[in-house]
């Protein structure tokens, strides 16, 4: 039960989070082009490939499992944003803006998998062991 506990905090955290990031990059670049969902998505790719790396065994940082739950599957989950991704995608397309969602589609598909990659090689990099 403690562990549901962990991840609906971190779920929370992570949400706010989100919500503030969205608002702070549509104040750069616009609400037309969701950046900041694409920005959102990248982040929490490269987070949960960090931290996926480094608590397991061969990484460096010895957690709990409840710990673990509310980064991976508390913070981002509620951080990022693959319906939001998918709803503004939609909205895109229905609206005639075929190149800008296949863009979306292709940038955040794209940059989050390099993202998670980066993510886990940086906890590899930083565990000393290779990635498997």
């Amino acid at each position: 039960m403690i562990t549901y506990l962990w991840v609906a905090l971190g779920g929370a955290l992570g949400s706010v989070a989100r919500y503030w990031m969205t608002n702070a990059v549509a104040l750069l670049t616009g609400p037309r082009f969701p950046w900041g969902t694409i920005l959102i998505n990248v982040i929490g790719s490269f987070i949960i490939g960090l931290v996926a790396f480094m608590t397991t065994p061969v990484g460096r940082v010895p957690i709990s499992f409840d710990i673990r739950a509310f980064i991976l599957v508390g913070v981002c989950g509620g951080y990022t944003t693959f319906s939001a991704f998918s709803l503004q995608t939609l909205e895109l397309a229905r609206t005639g803006h075929w190149l800008q969602a296949g863009a979306n589609i292709v940038l955040s598909v794209v940059l989050c998998l390099l993202a998670v990659w980066a993510g886990f090689a940086a906890g590899a990099g930083l565990g000393g062991a290779p990635p498997e």
